[in-house]
């Protein structure tokens, strides 16, 4: 069982920066892909960002591609989102979410939108 809890949501002006952060309960944690995606008000969700356990392979929507980065801590049970230059079409609940693999350069199933386990979203506001 791995349970995630995302913190760092708010509201900022267009332009302007938010980090996410996500931490993941359990002794595991490496051996999960996590992603970033997130659900506008009407809209269906959609992955923003996914990375492999090991690191090193790491997707990005083509929205946010120059502007978002993520990251991971294994030794801390941490992955993080960092938003630059926000604009007002990336205002959504984001989530976290984890996909057991098996392959340290694995993505899993977030690509195709589907997780193990998911946390409870954190609303990013941005205003134009």
């Amino acid at each position: 069982q791995v349970q995630l809890v995302e913190s760092g949501g708010g509201s900022v002006q267009a332009g302007g920066s938010l980090r996410l952060s996500c931490a993941a309960s359990g002794r595991t944690f490496s051996s999960y892909a996590m992603g970033w995606f997130r659900q506008a008000p009407g809209k269906e969700r959609e992955i923003v960002a996914a990375i492999s356990w090991s690191g090193s392979n790491i997707y990005y929507t083509d929205s946010v591609k120059g502007r978002f980065t993520m990251s991971r801590d294994n030794a801390k049970n941490t992955v993080d989102l960092q938003m630059n230059r926000l604009k007002p079409e990336d205002t959504a609940v984001y989530y976290c979410a984890a996909d057991r693999v098996a392959l340290s350069l694995g993505l899993g199933s977030l690509l195709r939108g589907e997780a193990d386990y998911w946390g409870q979203g954190t609303q990013v506001t941005v205003s134009s």
